[in-house]
């Protein structure tokens, strides 16, 4: 503690003459005067690490000496020390941005706190959560060897998730190696768990909620003629980035309910996405509107009908309501439903599906401007929270709130950063999405895979009679054995979806109320 220097500016510094004996017996360097103009000059010719301030002092005032000390020197902490406590005073205190507030008389005690609160604060934290995740580590290891249904996959996925988020802002890099070693074997066992019960989750009622029933099931029992509602679907939105920013978000509103659920297979928005809106598996969307389902190697646009899907449904529900739809594709789009969103009140739902997570997680792989500053999930996150700060999605969710609107945000999939090629070989006719492949005769690793050879038993369209499909596991992508290592390498590091890793498929679903 040696090297903290305290300034302590108080007219009647000699008072306080056994508080400042009590600090130096504590290592920390005290100096003192007596004057707002004095403790000007001197943090002029001297550095301090933290100023205590007497507020009522005669000449410069402590609020004042205050603002000055902040004009030479912003990230200074202050501590206003005053005998007030008048509301107005500790408003302007608070206004100038002082580190801490404290009532005369003072005992040593509360100095120290307050000294360790604003010096020590994220040394303290830092230790605290080590060893909080260190307790917590073995805990999840075991746990870990007993998970054995979805509801324990979706609460494990979560546990890693708080403790990613706890663990990113401290300085010790170890604990997070630790973490994403943790990570990658609770994928792999998932991916196990995936491989041996997925099939059987369509069979009767013990399987997670889907993203086929997502809509009947979670989304239409919310929707009523009395108050409207905004469903929006972020593209490509994980469980962790939703954490993120949703402390932006309950600003504007309260969480009523948060539940994660599962995405199907494959974790790609022409199946996820077009899933939700339809009501229907692949498989059924094929045989009830040909017209508007597309397969992997059929040309065209493969969610270009979401809306019809979505009348559909809601025709088949028998739902009474009056719908709009918007897909925003770039800014601007987003920004003219921002500007006119008012014209949405009448609608007892409004659906807006955003695709601007997908742009930033496909351009990655394009861009290296984005590959650097997505170079991690830590990074991942930070990027989509300064874009939805910023977006006109945020100012759509303000409007709704002012309006009065419920909120439920969603998404059809997440999404997992891949680090490991894993080699395959189909015919020409073989899909081209990194994480899962659908063809006939495909050679691969099993290990690195989960394979179902009948399309129709996890309700999936066959391309032809012998097609099989197969999803990349952990953090894998497919890669061919021809121009294999420029392959590799451009798309190595990079956000793709469609595979089997908690990231992709255990996903927020969250309904909020307006404040």
């Amino acid at each position: 503690m040696s090297n903290i220097h305290i300034l302590w500016v108080d007219d009647e510094i000699d008072l306080l003459k056994p508080h400042i004996l009590f600090l130096e017996k504590k290592n920390y360097k005290v100096s003192k005067c007596q004057s707002g103009m004095e403790a000007l000059e001197m943090i002029d010719e001297n550095k301090y690490d933290i100023v205590f301030l007497d507020e009522n002092m005669p000449g410069l005032t402590g609020i004042d000496t205050l603002a000055e000390i902040k004009e030479k020197q912003a990230n200074l902490p202050v501590v206003m020390i005053t005998k007030s406590e008048e509301e107005y005073i500790m408003e302007e205190a608070i206004g100038s941005k002082i580190a801490d507030y404290l009532i005369k008389p003072v005992n040593p005690n509360q100095i120290l706190l307050s000294l360790k609160k604003n010096l020590d604060h994220s040394r303290l934290i830092s230790e605290k959560t080590t060893s909080n995740y260190q307790q917590e580590f073995r805990k999840i290891a075991m746990d870990m060897a007993m998970v054995n249904s979805y509801e324990e996959w979706a609460e494990m996925h979560q546990r890693l998730i708080y403790w990613e988020l706890e663990l990113e802002n401290i300085e010790d890099s170890s604990m997070f190696e630790i973490l994403e070693t943790q990570k990658n074997e609770a994928n792999n066992q998932f991916g196990k768990y995936i491989n041996n019960n997925y099939e059987d989750w369509f069979d009767g009622t013990d399987g997670p909620l889907l993203s086929h029933r997502l809509f009947k099931d979670a989304i239409a029992p919310e929707l009523s003629k009395e108050q409207p509602t905004l469903l929006v679907v972020v593209d490509n939105l994980r469980y962790d980035q939703w954490k993120t920013f949703e402390p932006v978000i309950t600003k504007h509103y309260k969480v009523k309910e948060e539940k994660p659920y599962f995405s199907i297979l494959p974790t790609a928005t022409q199946y996820a996405r077009n899933s939700i809106f339809s009501g229907l598996m692949p498989l059924e969307m094929e045989k009830k509107h040909p017209d508007l389902w597309l397969n992997d190697t059929d040309e065209g646009g493969k969610n270009m009908y979401e809306n019809e899907f979505l009348k559909a449904q809601i025709k088949r529900l028998q739902l009474d309501i009056k719908h709009e739809y918007y897909k925003i594709t770039s800014e601007k789009s987003g920004r003219t439903l921002a500007d006119n969103f008012k014209g949405c009140k009448d609608n007892d739902l409004t659906v807006v599906v955003y695709n601007f997570v997908d742009m930033i997680s496909h351009a990655k792989t394009e861009m290296e401007v984005i590959k650097e500053l997505a170079s991690n999930d830590k990074a991942y996150r930070s990027l989509t929270l300064s874009w939805f700060k910023n977006s006109p999605l945020f100012d759509i969710i303000q409007k709704a709130q002012e309006l009065g609107f419920k909120l439920i945000i969603t998404t059809d999939h997440g999404t997992i950063n891949v680090n490991k090629p894993s080699k395959v070989i189909g015919d020409k006719n073989t899909s081209l999405n990194l994480r899962y492949k659908t063809g006939k005769s495909l050679t691969y690793q099993d290990k690195e895979v989960v394979a179902f050879r009948n399309p129709k038993s996890i309700h999936l369209p066959a391309i032809n009679m012998s097609s099989s499909f197969i999803f990349a596991r952990d953090d894998y992508f497919f890669a061919y054995p021809n121009n294999y290592n420029h392959y590799v390498s451009y798309y190595k590091d990079s956000y793709q979806h469609g595979g089997v890793s908690m990231e992709e498929m255990i996903i927020p679903f969250v309904v909020l109320d307006p404040k």
